[in-house]
């Protein structure tokens, strides 16, 4: 029976864990999407002003075009993002994911 309520305990955390986490996985690969259509504008404003775009289609709200670094690596415009975003377990304890991503 302790094994049964053990095993019903673990199954709720990571249920619960997983449905927080979801979405934020849902949201970096909406930001990396977003980054690879940024990076096509010739200016470093019109490629924030482009992913700011797209992150108000796709709901993306932990980064901003202003966040973005923007930089040329030759002919090619390389946009670059990290973030973080936690998730609170119990007490003091957190979850932080860092997300990172940059175009080729």
């Amino acid at each position: 029976f302790i094994g049964l309520v053990f095993f019903g305990v673990m199954a709720v955390a990571v249920f619960a864990i997983g449905g927080q986490s979801f979405p934020m996985y849902l949201e970096y690969t909406s930001a990396k999407k977003a980054i690879e259509k940024a990076k096509v504008e010739t200016s470093v404003p019109a490629v924030r002003a482009a992913f700011d775009r797209a992150a108000a289609i796709d709901d993306i709200t932990s980064i901003k075009g202003s966040d973005l670094e923007v930089t040329k690596r030759g002919d090619k415009v390389v946009v670059s993002f990290k973030y973080s975003r936690e998730i609170p377990l119990a007490g003091p304890a957190y979850l932080v994911y860092r997300f990172e991503a940059q175009t080729n």
